[in-house]
């Protein structure tokens, strides 16, 4: 029975292995939402996909996210890199045509990131055999505690901000 058993899990598994898909891409965008201090959000993906029914993919995403800093009315905003680590769910309408979103956690790594906070990317996007092409929304809603000197008054505050962007993105598929 037991033999029975250990075969029958390696050959699930065996053929989860084989429907599973891992992608690797990249993407830019101009920020918006709290962005002010922002002048461009770039970062790189690495996703891993399971299909679930036919047209759904469900797996896990992780890269890194960087929004470049700026000056904004007389305060110089550092750069903000996050690793994203989230749930990510992708459906296909078509061969052609997909939707996706992604949802978890942005651990902030970078003075100006804070500890990180939850992340929402919903994503759609055209799909051919080894790239998907797609255009996304990103959020990343965290905690900054950060001492400031603006106008020459020294404060302090600890603040939610919502970092965001819209933009286009690249991933390939291995």
């Amino acid at each position: 029975m037991k033999k029975l058993f250990l075969t029958a899990a390696i050959a699930v598994f065996g053929l989860v292995g084989v429907n599973a898909q891992f992608e690797a891409g990249a993407y830019l965008g101009a920020p918006i939402g709290d962005s002010d201090g922002a002048s461009l959000n770039a970062g790189a993906t690495f996703a891993y996909y399971v299909p679930i029914v036919e047209g759904l993919k469900i797996g896990g995403i992780a890269g890194v996210d960087h929004f470049f800093g700026k000056d904004y009315r007389g305060f110089d905003y550092p750069d903000a890199t996050f690793i994203p680590i989230a749930a990510s769910a992708k459906y296909n309408f078509n061969p052609k045509l997909f939707v996706g979103l992604d949802l978890g956690y942005a651990i902030g790594v970078s003075d100006g990131a804070g500890d990180g906070g939850f992340l929402v990317r919903p994503r759609f996007g055209f799909s051919l055999p080894i790239v998907d092409l797609y255009a996304y929304y990103k959020s990343i809603s965290y905690s900054y505690d950060s001492p400031g000197n603006w106008n020459n008054n020294d404060w302090d505050w600890d603040d939610t901000w919502n970092l965001g962007s819209v933009g286009v993105g690249a991933s390939f598929k291995f």
